[in-house]
């Protein structure tokens, strides 16, 4: 048996002991430092989270060998400080408050260790390394898997936002069309196109008109986005429209020397409505 095998089961002799104790006072420092936020979660279920870690890792100390947080002994563990990081960025938690709340640990692992260990200095440094390393690690791995979670729901929202940035909307039977605000750059473009193409396929439309009112600047990419999108659009046997083309956006245009062939254009969206309707044999009467 290895030396490091002895302090991990000395760390579970003191868990064992001193366990109810060590869950109390690892409560209160969470509330000592800041991380107890019972706005976000019942005091139940803080205490109830850290029991569960508290248990797993007591679990995770009597496996075999030397520590590695990589080893499947550490699993449970990693699983529970996962499900707490997703929670807590779910329900409005810092990256801070979730790294501390493993670390708040370490105030009574030192305590107790220090009691049981009190008159033998060299161990008890050695056990307050090695649980050092641990608690350190396991810090490290909340902080990771909270930025890894925070960064997924940041990628999902901005997906729901590209969403309802690119409504098609049906007009008139045959007709849909895309209104669009704000800049257009190569992967909003892309979505524009999906969603077009899948109107298309959908309401069965006969033409489709992209409406850049909104969009505050033309440049060569936009231009070529749009060009695009228009040849896909002929593909499914629909015509672009292509609306909102102001003086200003046809001279830069003109002036970037972008070619925009067998491309319908109007400066208006009623223009561009105007030209859908007569295209498809409607007639527009006012009153």
């Amino acid at each position: 048996m290895t030396e490091e095998s002895n302090e991990l089961s000395t760390l579970v002799a003191v868990l064992r002991a001193d366990y109810d104790a060590i869950l109390d006072e690892w409560l209160a420092a969470q509330s000592d430092e800041g991380v107890r936020r019972t706005e976000l979660f019942s005091e139940r279920e803080i205490r109830d989270q850290s029991r569960s870690v508290l248990s797993a890792i007591q679990d995770a100390l009597t496996g075999n060998g030397e520590f590695r947080l990589e080893s499947e002994d550490w699993e449970p563990v990693k699983d529970l400080l996962k499900t707490i990081s997703q929670e807590r960025v779910d329900r409005g938690g810092t990256i801070e408050e979730s790294t501390r709340f493993i670390l708040t640990l370490k105030q009574p692992m030192f305590e107790h260790l220090k009691r049981h260990f009190r008159s033998r200095i060299e161990d008890l440094l050695d056990e307050i390394w090695l649980s050092s390393r641990i608690i350190d690690q396991l810090g490290m791995y909340t902080m990771r898997v909270f930025l890894e979670e925070r960064d997924a729901v940041i990628r999902r929202q901005q997906a729901e936002m590209m969403d309802l940035s690119t409504p098609v909307v049906q007009v008139w039977d045959g007709i849909v069309a895309l209104p669009l605000i704000g800049t257009l750059d190569s992967e909003r473009a892309q979505m524009v196109m999906e969603n077009v193409l899948e109107a298309i396929v959908e309401r069965e439309a006969l033409i489709a008109i992209i409406d850049i009112t909104g969009v505050p600047a033309v440049d060569t990419l936009v231009a070529q986005h749009l060009i695009k999108t228009a040849a896909a659009i002929r593909l499914m046997g629909a015509e672009c429209v292509i609306s909102g083309i102001s003086p200003r956006i046809a001279q830069t245009i003109v002036h970037l020397g972008v070619d925009m062939p067998e491309v319908v254009t109007r400066g208006s969206l009623e223009s561009a409505l105007q030209y859908a309707f007569q295209t498809i044999g409607l007639t527009v009467r006012g009153k």
